[in-house]
């Protein structure tokens, strides 16, 4: 069976999903909307597909599922709207900025029985599954400890900032879906610091660019998480998790995996620039993993309650920040 999809958004991730479900013989582009005609249709195009806007794709027969990359505030939206005309959704993270938002769209997706897929696309890149399979294959023993370090090579542009909703609900909420992904365990306590060391315009517009959180489990597994708007040496993506029996660690990937030796010393390429070339491998497993999920009429993961735990998570790693104290999770 070939799922038919439409794309709602033809921004920067509309077109990292979109070449993932051109790369996938069981999916099919057959329609773009985007609020910006032009973009849609040079979108379309590109694809092979036809500019419709969402009324039409939402009525449409030939259409199976929907991906939607529109701005955060129209995630919960759309999500209840293509729920009710049957159609399989994959929504960017977050579903909303407020957790109450995000509960009622849930209830929307339970009662229609929707397959929902929230954009974590990390938990399908294959070092970090790898990692995820050595802890469930018992090469560490029992997980300890884990650390997440996630470095953007700049900050975004200023007016993004303004309506991402911080960098704990835009950034940091992938790796809080990675910690509970390797933990095993929910977080029971969030305790955050943040800075703004990179610009002080980010800081002006009520957002920070430099932080460290640390989850704690109920039985005291932790896990550690840095965060920087800022990394001059390209993107910055590791994992490592220590166990009772050892240690399992994801290093930084390069476009091209040399070394080099001569009379300078050792040295390697540069690392990827940022998420559209370091996750390729993971977007297009992710896709797959929806259309497996929506062609069986079965739940997909990362669920809609994986999104909302992420969103609570990035919640009180604010509230934190803001107080300084540790937030214990309900």
């Amino acid at each position: 069976m070939t799922l038919r999809f439409a794309l709602l958004g033809a921004g920067r991730i509309g077109k990292v999903h979109a070449r993932a479900v051109a790369s996938n013989p069981q999916a099919k582009l057959v329609a773009v909307a985007d609020a910006f005609e032009k973009a849609a249709t040079e979108f379309a195009a590109a694809y092979g597909a036809e500019v419709r806007s969402i009324d039409s794709i939402e009525k449409s027969g030939d259409i199976d599922a929907v991906i939607i990359c529109t701005p955060t505030d129209t995630h919960a939206d759309l999500i209840e709207r293509f729920a009710k005309a049957g159609k399989a959704i994959f929504c960017e993270k977050p579903i909303d900025l407020s957790v109450e938002r995000v509960e009622k769209c849930l209830a929307v997706v339970e009662k229609t029985k929707a397959t929902l897929m929230v954009g974590f696309n990390r938990r399908f890149d294959p070092h970090f599954a790898a990692v995820r399979k050595a802890i469930d294959d018992g090469a560490i023993g029992t997980v300890e400890m884990v650390t997440i370090t996630s470095r953007d090579p700049g900050a975004p542009p200023l007016d993004y900032i303004a309506r991402s909703g911080g960098i704990f609900r835009d950034m940091t909420i992938h790796d809080f879906d990675m910690a509970r992904f390797l933990l095993g365990e929910e977080p029971v306590a969030v305790s955050a610091h943040a800075s703004v060391l990179v610009d002080k315009k980010i800081g002006e517009a009520g957002d920070f660019d430099s932080v460290s959180v640390i989850l704690e489990t109920a039985s005291g597994k932790q896990a550690v998480i840095s965060n920087s708007r800022r990394a001059t040496y390209g993107y910055d993506q590791r994992i490592e998790v220590h166990g009772s029996k050892g240690m399992v660690a994801a290093e930084n990937q390069r476009p091209v995996s040399i070394e080099l030796a001569n009379d300078k010393g050792y040295t390697r390429p540069p690392l990827h620039d940022f998420f559209m070339t370091r996750y390729i491998d993971a977007y297009a497993n992710e896709i797959a993993s929806f259309i497996a999920a929506a062609t069986a009429g079965k739940k997909a993961a990362p669920s809609g309650k994986d999104g909302l735990i992420a969103l609570k998570l990035a919640d009180a790693a604010l509230q934190s920040a803001k107080t300084g104290k540790t937030i214990r999770i309900d």
